[in-house]
């Protein structure tokens, strides 16, 4: 009987795919901790009640961990894994400017799609979960957790909409890009029907 032990050499071709894999993420520390922190925060909200009966404890780690969340995805993730950085500058005046800015696509250190879609799917997925929280802590009346939860959504949300105007483009406004892509697609279903 002919057994592979866990320890024997991989099978052909599995070799080719690990080493593929692994070059795909070339900032593994980076991607590790865009993640991290997000999914920490989440887990201690779900599990808070278990882990400490004192709302103030889960309350101060929530809040640490979504503010080192929001720094790193802002200031080092973003650059490292998509080529993408916001933020905000104050003129003499005290007029508030926001700052989009993208790595050039020719240049040398160009992003992985391993990288992009971490970065992304961490991004969008994440502040989905906080929108939730928002309404089940509205609609279970525990009104203590709101501002906790607030704090999650707008930390979160603020990320998501600078690399969005990053990837986009920052001085073209999102909502004249809706408009322009529905429109588009209006025009092909009519011209579709016509053709029909």
């Amino acid at each position: 009987m002919l057994r592979q032990d866990s320890q024997d050499a991989p099978l052909f071709g599995e070799e080719d795919e690990i080493v593929r894999l692994k070059s795909k993420v070339r900032h593994p520390l980076a991607s590790f901790f865009h993640l991290f922190f997000r999914t920490s925060a989440i887990l201690v909200y779900l599990l808070c009640d278990l882990l400490s009966s004192r709302f103030i404890v889960c309350m101060v780690t929530i809040i640490l961990l979504l503010s080192c969340d929001f720094w790193t995805v802002k200031n080092i993730s973003g650059r490292l894994l998509v080529g993408l950085r916001w933020w905000n500058q104050v003129d003499e005046d005290g007029k508030s400017h926001w700052m989009f800015e993208s790595r050039k696509q020719h240049s040398l250190n160009t992003t992985s799609s391993a990288e992009s879609r971490i970065f992304w799917l961490g991004l969008i997925v994440c502040p989905i979960f906080w929108i939730i929280f928002a309404f089940s802590t509205i609609f279970s009346l525990k009104i203590k957790w709101l501002a906790v939860v607030l704090m999650g959504v707008v930390l979160q949300w603020a990320n998501v909409y600078g690399y969005v105007r990053c990837k986009v483009g920052g001085k073209s406004n999102l909502g004249n890009m809706a408009k322009n892509y529905l429109g588009a697609q209006l025009f092909k279903q009519v011209m579709k029907t016509e053709e029909q």
